[in-house]
């Protein structure tokens, strides 16, 4: 979640930048606001992966349970990446 506040800051501070015309603020804004993104992203793909490792150590061994674990943690790391 702190990702998302981050870009989201970024974004505030770049759009004051062009609304202001203070192009600095808006460059760093902007760099801001991608790192952010770049970061939640790669937290989510992550994320994605270890739960399809987890979801298909749970398909070859029987273990329901684990299955269902990765499943969510597969969906949860697809739903960080989008945002």
């Amino acid at each position: 979640m702190s990702d998302r506040i981050d870009e989201l800051k970024g974004d505030a501070k770049e759009g004051w930048g062009k609304l202001t015309g203070n192009e600095r603020a808006e460059a760093e804004g902007r760099a801001e606001a991608d790192k952010a993104k770049a970061m939640r992203e790669t937290k989510g793909a992550l994320k994605e992966a270890g739960g399809s490792l987890k979801e298909g150590v749970g398909k070859l061994t029987g273990n329901e349970q684990l299955q269902a674990e990765g499943e969510a943690d597969r969906l949860g790391g697809k739903a960080k990446q989008l945002g």
